[in-house]
This record gives C-alpha cells, structure tokens and sequence, in this order.
C-alpha cells in the first residue's frame, strides 16, 4: 500500500470514519426515512452474533422483520438471538449455523435455505481478518475464502430466491479501507510477498465493491449496494487490530451508528432510488477511489476477477448447478 494512499485514506477517516463524523452526517438524515414497519418481509443477515451486524439485526427485529441469523458459532448465536427477541418482542428470529469460508457449506446452506423460505434482503456482514496466512480445510486463503468468494457464492446461488420476492436488495458491508488499494487479479490468494492481513482485508473489500457494481448491471430485479460503516467499536476491531483500537477507542463509533446505513439500504424507500451498485457511506454514495491514487482497474481485470472467483466456485462446490440461474 502506497505511503500517499494510506497517508489521504487516514486523514479521511479522521474527519469523517469516526464517531463525529457521523454524528456530523446525521445532521442531514431524513428521520422518516426508518419510520418503516418491515413485517412480512425476510431479511438474511451473515456474521451477526455481535458487532454491527448484530445491531443490524436488532433495529430490523424492531421494525417487525423476520431476521435469519447465519452464524458460524451456536452458542454465541442462540444467545444474540435471545437477546435481539426480548428487546424486540419478535419472536421471528432464527438462527442458522454455517462457515462462510466454505465453498461448499456456503452453496449447500443457500440451496436448502431457498427450497424451505424465502428472502426478500440479503446483508452480506460476515468477514474476517486473519493476519497470518491461514489456509481453511478447502485449501483456499481464509480471509479470500470468508470475505470474497464466501459472499459471492451466498450472493449467486441467492439471487433465483430473491428475483422471487417483492422488492429484492442486496446490501454488502465492504470498508472504507478498500480506498487503499488497486485490485490485484494476479494474487487473490496473497501467495506472493509478505502477507499482511490488513492489506488482504482491503483487497477483499475492493473486490466487493467491484462485484456490487457488476452484480448491480446484470441483475436488474435487484437492488444492489454496499458500504462502509466506518470505525465502529466491536469485538471483531479490537481483536483484529489491537493497536488502532486502543489508539482510537475514544474516537469509533457505536454499534448502532455503524449499522446505521446497512439498516436504511435494506429498509428504507430512500435507498433503491439511488442507483443499484453503489457505495454509500452515512447514508450517502460516495466515491470508491481516493483523488490520484490510481487505484482504478480495467475493465479486463475485472472480468478477470469475476471469471476465476467463478473457477474457484465450481472448483469447490464440484457442481454448476448454481451458475445456471
């Protein structure tokens, strides 16, 4: 990563990532916009046992959605889900348990998931940042296999269901920190050089916001979207970044106020008449390149990431039913 790029990139996030600068955003929030009552309509949410996507949960809980909770760890997740009923009193909450970083759980868990419900909102929430180079059971690089490729799978085999239902949405949690960095289709495994977790991360997040986009174009019934939540203080920062999270830990932002536009792009009837494929920050589309840091891909490479994360897919599930749609 460039000194340029992260040297803009923090002094950014500093005016506008941090607690302040939401609360400087909100300023401009239309309060009505989440004045919705979502009863009756199925929102999946993945990675939402704690952090912003637990808040998530809750505010859709509170609004009368049924809330599925994909997550990776039982026990954590029954006892989110108890907590987000009780404040909620909306017993439509349930849990489902799978490992994002599956290839094939990830395609078995949205195929059966399809045959028995339906969904009307997709928030793709779960991620990690693992920042030694860890290989998961499939042999593919954990971070690549959770934030990237689990996403798309989940996302793709989806899409039938969602085409399904009355005003279909797809919201992906990407970060700000993609800014950084340029998409790299000659690494996507980080096999090259010295790993290092956080650029991994913000490459996986590049790759988000690329896939959004082209998601966006090519599936019109759908509204597409992603975005970052800025700094918010989790459990998943102060485990993945101790150092940031001690410095800045009077600085992030609540749960709440990280969740804030995963919350209004899957709700709000503001949202889908934005165009589909953008990124938003506090509730606004934002650009997705920092001025002169010649971070743009071309066109080729971007086929190029859609083609092989396509390779990679039918490679791990071993079947090309889901490409079929």
């Amino acid at each position: 990563m460039s000194f340029y790029r992260n040297t803009v990139w923090f002094v950014k996030g500093l005016q506008e990532y941090t607690k302040s600068g939401y609360e400087a955003a909100a300023k401009h929030f239309c309060p009505a916009d989440l004045d919705v009552n979502v009863t009756g309509r199925s929102f999946m949410i993945t990675g939402c046992n704690s952090g912003i996507g637990k808040a998530a949960a809750q505010e859709i809980a509170n609004k009368g959605g049924t809330v599925h909770m994909v997550c990776r760890n039982r026990e954590r997740a029954e006892a989110a889900r108890e907590e987000i009923v009780e404040r909620s009193k909306n017993q439509n909450v349930y849990v489902h348990i799978l490992d994002m970083s599956s290839a094939r759980q990830v395609w078995e868990f949205a195929n059966n998931f399809s045959i028995n419900n339906t969904v009307h909102v997709l928030i793709n929430n779960a991620g990690c940042m693992v920042n030694q180079r860890e290989l998961t059971e499939e042999g593919l690089e954990k971070n690549f296999a959770t934030n990237t490729l689990g996403t798309y799978i989940l996302t793709k085999a989806l899409i039938p269901a969602l085409k399904k239902a009355e005003d279909p949405r797809v919201v992906t949690v990407s970060s700000g920190g993609m800014l950084t960095q340029k998409l790299n289709v000659d690494d996507l495994q980080f096999e090259k050089g010295t790993f290092d977790g956080t650029m991994a991360y913000a490459q996986n997040k590049r790759q988000q916001v690329i896939l959004t986009w082209e998601w966006g174009s090519q599936h019109k019934e759908i509204h597409f979207s992603c975005m970052h939540p800025g700094w918010a203080d989790t459990p998943a920062v102060k485990t993945s970044m101790p150092s940031f999270h001690a410095k800045m830990q009077s600085k992030l932002r609540t749960e709440a106020m990280g969740a804030d536009t995963i919350v209004w792009l899957a709700v709000s009837a503001a949202a889908v008449k934005q165009p589909s494929g953008l990124f938003f920050q506090d509730r606004k589309a934002v650009a997705t390149h920092l001025p002169l840091a010649s971070t743009r891909s071309t066109p080729q490479e971007e086929e190029k990431l859609l083609t092989m994360l396509e390779e990679f897919s039918l490679t791990h599930i071993l079947t090309s039913d889901l490409f079929t749609a």
